[in-house]
């Protein structure tokens, strides 16, 4: 494997993790109630939390595929 490729992977591997980044801090400023919604499993006891966000990750897998769905479409017409 060529050194410049290996730069341009990781280059785009660092750009992705950047872009990553600026969505979930976007994310985190709109105050959206993920990790509390209904359904969403929390047990405290003491010291100790587990939580188990089962409807947050639902939605955020849904909203992903939709996306997902939508730019694959657009690129493959």
């Amino acid at each position: 494997m060529e050194l410049s490729l290996l730069a341009r992977i990781v280059a785009l591997f660092g750009l992705l993790l950047l872009i990553v980044a600026g969505i979930l801090y976007l994310l985190d400023q709109l105050d959206l109630p993920l990790g509390n919604l209904p359904g969403d499993i929390k047990f405290k006891r003491g010291n100790f939390t587990c939580a188990v966000p089962l409807v947050s990750s639902l939605i955020i897998s849904v909203v992903l595929t939709v996306i997902l769905n939508i730019v694959l479409y657009f690129l493959n017409k």
